[in-house]
């Protein structure tokens, strides 16, 4: 994938990979989608992302993971079971020689949409109240 051009589309990006690993990425992006049906999907940085007024996540394959970007800062519980997954930069590294938690990785999602929503929220509404202010 790393000598390619930059994929136009997910479709494009997925299939660039091995059957086994498009396999994966395709739940990964079903696992998005059934999270947050109303985000946009692109290609940034060459991974594919998912929008919603912003970046909500992008997931990406490489040589011997999938990774899951920007960082998860959730609860204790769920970063206990996220440990073992954490990269150097707090991206989530799942390797592709074991059983990918799928289970897990929707959580994440479901965590990223609800963390992303509340951001949004919080935005427009320091948006408004500025528009109050200065009027």
């Amino acid at each position: 994938m790393m000598n390619r051009s930059a994929p136009k589309d997910i479709d494009e990006y997925i299939s660039a990979f091995s059957p086994k690993v498009q396999g994966i990425l395709k739940k990964i992006r079903s696992i998005i989608r059934q999270a947050v049906p109303e985000a946009k999907e692109k290609i940034s940085y060459r991974m594919a992302a998912f929008t919603l007024d912003g970046v909500l996540l992008y997931f990406a394959a490489f040589k011997n993971h999938i990774g899951i970007f920007p960082p998860v800062k959730a609860d204790e519980s769920l970063l206990k079971k996220l440990a073992r997954y954490r990269g150097e930069k707090g991206n989530l590294k799942f390797p592709l020689d074991e059983p990918i938690p799928y289970a897990l990785i929707q959580r994440v999602v479901k965590f990223k949409v609800k963390e992303h929503l509340k951001r949004l929220t919080s935005k427009r509404a320091k948006k408004r109240r500025g528009k109050l202010n200065s009027g």
